[in-house]
């Protein structure tokens, strides 16, 4: 089963008990971050977001269907308080539950329906190539990153191509994009830089440990980078039954790329436990 599939039936079956993303990445054997960054890209929500969405939706629908007192709707949907309930409905819907409870209709509300494949984001990739890589550290510009937002990297990637030879003491010849581990909110920060031999005064850095990799590849226009991320982790991965790292995964642009054009070949590392 693919990764996003395996994840959302996960969420369906379990929409009203307590779900964590710690149990999720278990049942679904992902790390919590590389699952987040899945999920993100798929839906452009974070996880928990999207819980919360389903479960209102389902509770619009039993209001509106159901006679039951809304207080057992709210405390079926998660919240501890009818005033709760109430309160994160009416900012969601835009709308009062009783008024949804008068009407006995949800046509007016945006419902949030489960989410399913999206097939015209596969594209083919190529096996990974199993590498090591010793530690190294990373010096550029960051931001930091709402799992639901990830619109400001292009004009990061933009600022730091203006400030790339104020670094100090860089190796040449390639660039990275290093997105670090994100919190249980799916919050991460995004890190375009070089690599380094020190750490240079007002610019950020990150510290990449020693890791072992699957290291895949992506040819063409930067553009479509977003589908072949997309299949490998819907399914380049879990076709190899490889388990990812709680540690860094990082895009690589080495001479093979053009950042001109856009065009060329860009390595993308995931961190697999050996």
């Amino acid at each position: 089963m693919p990764a996003l599939d395996k994840l959302i039936w996960q969420i369906e079956t379990d929409l009203h008990k307590e779900l964590t993303l710690m149990v999720l990445s278990d049942r679904c054997a992902i790390s919590t971050h590389h699952m987040c960054r899945l999920f993100q890209l798929a839906t452009g929500l974070s996880i928990m977001s999207y819980v919360r969405a389903r479960r209102l939706s389902e509770a619009a629908r039993t209001i509106a269907q159901c006679d039951a007192d809304i207080l057992t709707v709210a405390l079926g949907a998660g919240y501890g308080s009818h005033e709760a309930f109430t309160r994160a409905f009416a900012n969601y819907f835009n709308i009062l539950p009783s008024i949804v409870r008068k009407a006995r209709s949800t046509l007016s509300l945006d419902l949030m329906e489960p989410f399913k494949m999206k097939n015209d984001m596969f594209v083919k990739v190529q096996p990974p190539e199993m590498r090591s890589a010793d530690a190294f550290l990373v010096v550029g510009l960051s931001t930091a990153c709402s799992l639901e937002n990830n619109g400001a990297i292009p004009a990061l990637w933009q600022a730091f191509n203006t400030r790339e030879n104020d670094i100090e003491e860089a190796v040449s010849g390639a660039a990275y994009g290093v997105c670090s581990v994100a919190d249980e909110a799916g919050n991460c920060t995004y890190l375009a830089g070089v690599k380094a031999l020190k750490k240079t005064a007002g610019m950020d850095h990150i510290e990449v440990p020693a890791q072992s990799y699957a290291v895949f590849t992506h040819s063409g226009h930067i553009s479509d980078l977003p589908k072949t991320v997309y299949t490998i982790w819907n399914k380049a991965l879990p076709d190899t039954d490889l388990k990812t790292a709680r540690s860094p995964d990082f895009e690589l642009y080495d001479r093979r790329f053009d950042p001109q054009t856009g065009r060329g070949t860009v390595e993308i590392w995931i961190p697999i436990i050996a």
